[in-house]
């Protein structure tokens, strides 16, 4: 997160007195063991595939547990058992920024976690528990910067849901709440991107190749270009690509963009 020295000013005369955020971080998730895939399939399927095709509910038990067999054999014999570390890193995220924030505003600020596909940290348990510790003021992150305004719409549905759930009454518990949208055109997180190309260069590729001899192929997660009136997310993708490719070309003249998910 990004903040002026006048911003940071601003937030922490907020802070005084009897005000505590809690800031929720949002990811995808991932599995911890082969026997959840079915779950996490349905609930991937029903907040991503519904955006994109006419699929009838009644199909996404069947097509989870079919997809749950696919995913068992990919990752569990081609890929020796592989699970995805993404849980672990976002914990090491989430309290790295806890840390951070923490060292300017101290326990007025708290750190959560949700996974859109995975319990026990889905949107719904999160927020129950950040109610329950008496939070009123909500500050909501999804750390998604692949498809952008996509993915993190899908993480203010969730959000929105379990909120409606868990009202009481007319007045609602959140008295305030503020949104960090996705950070593709942020300069600091460019910089590090393209940084992060040149080192590599640097380490494995300089001493035998020349610039001019090194093709850069920047992956892009992409995304469809038809949602059925969703924002796909495509323009911050060609966004993000054009914004590393302008800071390599003039060293690096052989860069393209490999989409992921669509032609």
């Amino acid at each position: 997160m990004v903040a002026t020295p006048e911003k940071v000013q601003h937030t922490h005369e907020h802070l005084s007195g009897k005000d505590r955020v809690a800031v929720l971080l949002m990811g995808y998730g991932e599995v911890e063991s082969y026997e959840d895939f079915a779950n996490y399939n349905e609930q991937a399927l029903n907040l991503l595939t519904a955006k994109f095709a006419p699929v009838p509910t009644w199909i996404y038990p069947p097509l989870a547990k079919l997809l749950a067999l696919f995913d068992r054999h990919e990752w569990g014999h081609t890929h020796h058992d592989f699970i995805s570390p993404h849980n672990a890193i976002f914990e090491q995220q989430r309290a790295g920024i806890e840390k951070n924030l923490q060292e300017k505003w101290g326990d007025k600020v708290q750190v959560f976690k949700a996974f859109n596909f995975c319990a026990p940290f889905l949107p719904n348990q999160v927020l129950a528990e950040i109610k329950n510790q008496g939070f009123e003021k909500l500050l909501i992150y999804p750390l998604l910067v692949v498809d952008s305004i996509f993915t993190s719409g899908i993480a203010i549905e969730q959000v929105n849901n379990a909120l409606v759930e868990l009202t009481d009454g007319e007045e609602h518990w959140v008295k305030a709440q503020r949104y960090i949208p996705s950070f593709f055109n942020e300069p600091a997180y460019i910089n590090l991107m393209a940084h992060l190309v040149e080192e590599k260069i640097t380490t494995d590729l300089a001493a035998a190749y020349l610039p001019s001899q090194i093709g850069i192929v920047l992956m892009n997660h992409g995304c469809p270009h038809k949602a059925k009136g969703f924002t796909s997310g495509i323009t911050e993708s060609q966004a993000l690509y054009d914004l590393v490719r302008d800071k390599l070309i003039n060293r690096y003249p052989l860069i393209s963009v490999g989409w992921l998910n669509h032609d």
